[in-house]
């Protein structure tokens, strides 16, 4: 799976039954809210600004008919929020699953739009998706949903409008038939209109690795802050799809001792360090993690292990008011969306250990599609070592940002990425004025 995430834009190799599982804290769409409010505490904005910031743009609902491998035809609803465009189009995925909601996609909508603001990228946030469980689908039926899907969205997106991205539940396949049925339509080959395509048809090479890379360099930039010596540093690592198997191989490569890394079926540890160069990702092969173990672990003690950093990569609301006491690490660097509740948030300001937020850690996902649009409507492809060098320079240029905001407030690092945001988004509306 791949994601443009909040969400994602971002992958993290969560499976179908651990989002299922999960037990959220508090509704994306709260989670959202509060951080904007949050943020405009600490600056001087329009309060009709904020206000606007609030809503979405737009909701659309659509009615989705497809007809089953058996010829029988099933009616399923989709989702497109499309929550701020002052910035540039619209950005954000779609993901197939049975718990998408409208208010779902609102809330995930604005967190891309942050996101894209703290990368300084010139997007709005967009989110949405179809209510169904994918594994309930053939591919057949997978890719009659899909081009019908985008038959029903045709009028809203298009890449100076909207840029839908995989997301939970769907891939670079499904990317692939999005943009067939949107071209066929239009008569025109029209890349642009989704990122996280297959290379041979537009997409960027480094996309699948981009959340986990900006993971790892995000964490080598904070264990530099701290004083966290890399070369000597260990690292846990929750979740080894492609964004915590990318950032442990990384910062393995860079020093870095990973003592434990797990999957949904539990975790392997080493007190010692692992050989995660030679662990595939749960992408590639499932049962990788465990049966590579020279010990096995709980997944959820991982979280607790006495180590300098954590890197929770899997799923949301991991770590919550009941563990937050026990976290033994000295620094957390987000690598799933939204992995810490806002109780854990406040435990760890108390105790003293800094978050690195993922609205920033995980944004190589966003930030290498807007590099893949760019490719497309220019037409021309970048080599990977291009895209790295790229991303790099925008994840130093972000961290510059946030971290200049960190050391001149008496804010927490999650409340300095938003305070970046918002004021590009503050200053954008300022400019443009209010309409009519």
């Amino acid at each position: 799976m791949s994601s443009d995430t909040v969400s994602s834009e971002t992958p993290t190799g969560e499976t179908f039954e651990e989002s299922n599982s999960r037990d959220d804290a508090e509704s994306v769409l709260a989670t959202a809210k509060r951080q904007l409010e949050r943020a405009a505490a600490h600056l001087d904005i329009d309060p009709n600004t904020i206000e606007r910031l609030r809503h979405p743009a737009q909701v659309h609902q659509v009615t989705v008919p497809l007809r089953r491998d058996d010829g029988s035809v099933e009616m399923f609803t989709g989702y497109r929020a499309q929550h701020n465009g002052v910035r540039g189009p619209y950005k954000g995925g779609l993901r197939y699953h049975p718990e998408v909601t409208a208010e779902e996609s609102v809330g995930l909508a604005m967190l891309m739009t942050w996101k894209c603001a703290v990368m300084d990228l010139p997007f709005g946030g967009a989110k949405g998706g179809v209510v169904v469980d994918p594994k309930s689908l053939s591919t057949e039926e997978t890719e009659r949903l899909t081009r019908r899907f985008a038959q029903e969205l045709r009028s809203v997106v298009g890449p100076n409008h909207d840029i839908p991205a995989p997301d939970l539940g769907t891939d670079a396949q499904t990317m692939a038939w999005f943009m067939d049925a949107y071209s066929m339509q239009e008569g025109e080959t029209t890349p642009g209109v989704v990122t996280g395509k297959p290379p041979l048809i537009g997409g960027s090479h480094g996309r699948e690795e981009a959340p986990g890379r900006s993971v790892a360099l995000v964490t080598r930039e904070a264990c530099e802050y701290y004083e966290i010596d890399l070369g000597s540093a260990t690292v846990a690592v929750q979740g080894f799809g492609s964004v915590g198997a990318t950032a442990a191989k990384l910062l393995d490569e860079w020093g870095a001792t990973i003592v434990a890394v797990s999957d949904v079926n539990g975790a392997a540890y080493d007190e010692s360090g692992l050989d995660v160069q030679s662990i595939p990702s749960h992408d590639v092969e499932p049962e990788a993690v465990t049966k590579s173990a020279p010990e096995t672990i709980p997944n959820g003690e991982l979280l607790t292990l006495d180590v300098d950093v954590l890197i929770p990569a899997a799923v949301g609301n991991v770590l919550t008011e009941a563990n937050a006491s026990e976290v033994g690490a000295e620094l957390i660097v987000e690598g799933a969306n939204g992995p810490t509740t806002s109780d854990a948030d406040e435990t760890f300001v108390e105790r003293g250990i800094p978050v690195i937020p993922d609205v920033l850690a995980n944004a190589g996902g966003v930030t290498v599609s807007y590099f893949e649009w760019l490719q497309d409507i220019n037409r021309r492809a970048w080599s990977l070592e291009r895209v790295n060098r790229e991303l790099e320079a925008e994840m130093m240029a972000a961290w510059t940002d946030v971290r200049a905001v960190f050391d001149d407030r008496d804010v927490t690092w999650r409340e300095a990425a938003y305070v970046v945001a918002l004021s590009r988004l503050a200053d954008a509306h300022r400019f443009r004025g209010h309409w009519p």
